[in-house]
């Protein structure tokens, strides 16, 4: 009882040391004026009220480990009284259906990629089902690899699959890997673990399906497909620099090899391959037809739907065999005579698969799109885009979105400036992208990948573990910066 009162109490107070160093970017997010733009509401008692309830749902959020509520019921809770003060605030100013013009745009961009990710979220789920990424972890555990090379292959591993896989699918998958092989080495799995997170947010930046920031500027046709790829040497640069000064910190242990039992089930490089063509039709669909990905995104989940129902009638298939074969039938006899009748192989379905989706983390992002759309109705967005891009300068105010994007997490931070949309040529546009993705690893709750590897590795990879190694990562996170406007200088000329 006493150990879980001491993680408390240094949970919370980290919460509202937190919660007041973003008090100061909280005050800037705003929405798109473009919605049908109002006077500047932000001095009055309902726009004050709406910051007041962004901050409260913030302070629950970040103590979602503490007090157990999980994060999307105070945010969405959150966004309801603010829309509320919105819609007040519009009939006053004479403009009664202008709060309902301006939810429904911030709707639609929620839509559109909460249906993207949850088409990407059902194809990870059906590969991890079919065995795919046991398979992969097996590998990894049964080689027996020293600690360092484990360290090495695990972060390798995430920066190269977190690009296709998201960074968070990817974090959990070596978080399991390092688990499994650290045994009771807990020093060994924190230190992994902080390489893990950072590899998967650096490996994430360049490529539009790595992380939620990348996918948001991609739909919103700031950069093209391709156009993250430049990325790649800077992402290389974070994560190498940081995994160096971690190297020299890893115990020089030879583990004991484990033994690995996984197996591909029937269909699983289908799937791959299902998974691949719909990327494809996501990319040319955007490209070439300017349709938006998640069309492309959710016919592909068409096709692993009529896939799903060929596996489910196999299944169904196999199981009537075995029970109508005279084995099954003497099996049935005897487990009747002992009172346990024989349980039936389970079937193939795909809405198992939905089902895991990460629904929290979806709900989540609902709440914090539109608190973010709300709070910029009353005008912060503008008021904090002319602040910051105006008076600081977009390399200055960049940089200092990514320190945001650690302490606030990186999906509001982004989706403000999108908002925002400030002027800025594409070597800016790439630099907040890049800023956004690698900074959010400079504190565990400044990801989805960190957030989620702390409940997969709860106790050992820590708040206060990760935040040891914040100097080390601050340092990568300024040499991605410098290699940027290095060996892409030429995309921030107009």
């Amino acid at each position: 009882m006493s150990t879980t009162k001491n993680r408390v109490i240094p949970t919370f107070v980290w919460s509202l040391i937190l919660i007041t160093a973003i008090a100061f970017p909280l005050g800037v997010y705003a929405v798109t004026p473009g919605q049908g733009s109002v006077a500047d509401l932000t001095g009055t008692w309902m726009g004050m009220l709406a910051l007041a309830i962004f901050v409260a749902a913030y302070v629950l959020i970040i103590s979602e480990e503490a007090i157990r509520l999980r994060k999307s019921k105070p945010i969405m809770v959150a966004a309801g009284f603010i829309w509320v003060l919105v819609a007040i605030a519009f009939i006053q100013q004479g403009e009664p259906h202008a709060a309902g013009a301006a939810f429904k745009h911030d709707l639609l961009e929620f839509a559109e990629l909460f249906l993207f990710l949850l088409a990407a979220m059902t194809y990870i789920n059906t590969m991890e089902e079919r065995g795919v990424f046991d398979i992969l972890r097996d590998w990894l555990v049964v080689k027996g690899f020293s600690f360092r090379k484990i360290f090495w292959l695990t972060g390798l591993i995430a920066f190269c699959l977190s690009p296709i896989a998201d960074n968070l699918t990817t974090a959990l998958l070596m978080a399991t890997v390092v688990i499994s092989v650290g045994g009771g080495n807990n020093r060994f799995i924190a230190i992994a673990c902080i390489n893990i997170v950072v590899a998967a947010n650096a490996g994430g930046v360049f490529s539009p399906f790595g992380d939620i920031t990348t996918l948001m500027v991609w739909q919103k046709n700031i950069i093209g497909f391709s156009g993250f790829f430049v990325l790649f040497l800077p992402a290389v640069v974070n994560w190498l620099v940081v995994g160096v000064i971690l190297h020299f910190a890893v115990p020089q242990i030879q583990p004991e090899p484990l033994e690995g039992r996984a197996e591909l089930k029937h269909g699983a490089v289908m799937v791959i391959i299902l998974f691949l063509m719909t990327i494809t039709m996501a990319v040319l669909g955007h490209n070439l037809l300017h349709l938006p990905p998640v069309a492309g995104m959710m016919t592909g989940l068409g096709f692993l739907k009529l896939f799903g129902y060929y596996l489910q009638r196999r299944d169904e298939r196999f199981a009537y065999i075995e029970k109508t074969s005279l084995m099954g039938k003497a099996l049935a006899i005897e487990s009747q005579s002992k009172g346990k009748p024989k349980a039936a192989l389970p079937t193939y379905d795909i809405y198992r698969n939905l089902q895991h989706a990460e629904w929290d983390s979806l709900m989540f992002f609902y709440g914090i799109i539109m608190c973010v759309g709300g709070l910029g109705a009353f005008g912060y967005l503008a008021i904090g885009s002319e602040l910051i891009y105006g008076d600081l300068g977009p390399t200055t105010a960049n940089v200092l979105v990514g320190i945001a994007s650690a302490i606030v997490d990186n999906i509001p931070v982004m989706f403000a400036v999108l908002e925002m949309y400030p002027e800025m040529n594409q070597g800016q546009w790439l630099l907040v992208t890049l800023t956004a993705g690698v900074g959010g690893s400079m504190l565990s709750v400044g990801s989805a990948a960190g957030v989620a590897v702390m409940g997969q590795a709860r106790g050992i990879y820590t708040f206060l573990a990760h935040l040891k190694w914040t100097w080390a990562i601050a340092l990568g996170y300024a040499a991605s910066i410098v290699t940027h406007m290095w060996v892409n200088a030429a995309a921030f000329t107009p």
